[in-house]
C-alpha cells in the first residue's frame, strides 16, 4: 500500500517517497513532505542544472551548490534557471 503525505511541494495529498532519499536531516524532512512526483520534478530540475552549469556532482562545492538549489526547489521561493537556460522544443 502506497504512503500519502500531504506535499509541501505540490500543496496537495500525493503518494510519497519509498525510502529516505538522503542521509540526515534533511533527507528525513525530504521523505515526510514530499512526494514522489515532487522528487521527480526536482531530479529533472537537478539533471538540468548539473548539464548546464557543467556541474562534477563529486567535486564538494558542486554538491553544496545541488542541496541549496533542491532545498530553494522543494521547500523554499523555487530555484531559478541558469540566465542562457534554453527550454527545449518538447516542453515548450
Amino acid at each position: 500500500m502506497a504512503r500519502e503525505i500531504y506535499c509541501t511541494y505540490l500543496k496537495h495529498n500525493a503518494e510519497g517517497l519509498d525510502y529516505v532519499p538522503m542521509p540526515g536531516e534533511l533527507g528525513q524532512r525530504i521523505y515526510n513532505h514530499i512526494s514522489k512526483d515532487a522528487w521527480s520534478a526536482w531530479v529533472n530540475h537537478q539533471v538540468m542544472l548539473i548539464n548546464e552549469y557543467r556541474l562534477t556532482p563529486i567535486e564538494p562545492k558542486a554538491r553544496a551548490f545541488l542541496v541549496a538549489e533542491m532545498e530553494k526547489f522543494l521547500f523554499g521561493e523555487g530555484a531559478t534557471l541558469p540566465q542562457e537556460y534554453v527550454k527545449p522544443a518538447s516542453e515548450a
